[in-house]
Formats: structure tokens, sequence, C-alpha cells
């Protein structure tokens, strides 16, 4: 029986998930876009669709990262991602909107918003390249 040598291996084990899990989640958008802070509110209603145009006025090209879209929602909404899912497969089927363009990481998304003075994602690392600007943090 190595119950002794067992529990510091399930011990490193549990202390290095959490750290994944407790990384904090940023909200950027292009330097030009106008926008220097966005509350919950606002991102929420514009990762939902149901705002199209960002506060400075222009049209909004909204980005999620699909590694990142569960934790996304669970932090800005307090819903889990099946919810999420059903609620853009009713508008797809009704023909009121289309989801967020999805990227595979966040590199792919900081090049979206730099490239895009319209666009805003949401990213697991605050963004290096001067072209973004980090507009709310969402904790873990």
């Amino acid at each position: 029986m190595r119950i002794p040598t067992l529990v510091p291996v399930l011990l490193a084990l549990l202390l290095s998930t959490q750290g994944v899990a407790a990384e904090e989640l940023v909200l950027i958008v292009h330097r030009d876009s106008g926008i220097s802070t966005l509350s919950r509110e606002q991102a929420s209603h514009l990762f939902l669709g149901r705002v199209k145009m960002l506060p400075s006025g222009g049209r909004a090209n909204v980005v999620e990262v699909e590694p990142l879209r569960a934790s996304f929602y669970r932090r800005l909404l307090g819903r889990e991602i099946a919810e999420i899912n059903a609620y853009w497969a009713r508008l797809q089927f009704s023909g009121r909107t289309q989801p967020p363009l999805r990227v595979s990481d966040s590199a792919a998304a900081v090049a979206r918003v730099a490239e895009d003075p319209q666009a805003i994602a949401f990213v697991d690392v605050v963004p290096d390249d001067p072209r973004a600007r980090v507009v709310l943090r969402l904790g873990p």
C-alpha cells in the first residue's frame, strides 16, 4: 500500500489544475475603436447579439476563442456553455442573427482585433500588441 506517496502526487495535480481554472480573461478592442472601458452588461449584450453596435458607434465584429467559450460565458453571465449554444441555435433557426466568429486561440483573436477597428474579443492573456486595448477584466 503506497498511500503516503500518492497523497503528494494528488495534491500536486489538484494545485496545478487550480492555476489553469483561475486564469483571468480580458476583453480587448482595437486601440482606435474609441472605447476605453466596457461594463459587464455592455459586454453581455454584445456577445449575445442583443446589441450590434459598439458604444463608439461602429458595427461590432464579435470574436470568440473556441477553447475559452465555456469559461467566458460562465464568468460573464453565470451560464453553462450548453445554455449559450441552445440560445444561439434558437436565434439562428429563427433567422434573427448569426453567432460570433470563432477562432482557434487567443493569438488569432488578438490578430483579428489588431487588424479590425470594429472587433471585440475575449482572450486569456493581456496582448502585447499595441493595437489592442483591454476594456474589461473577468477574474477567476
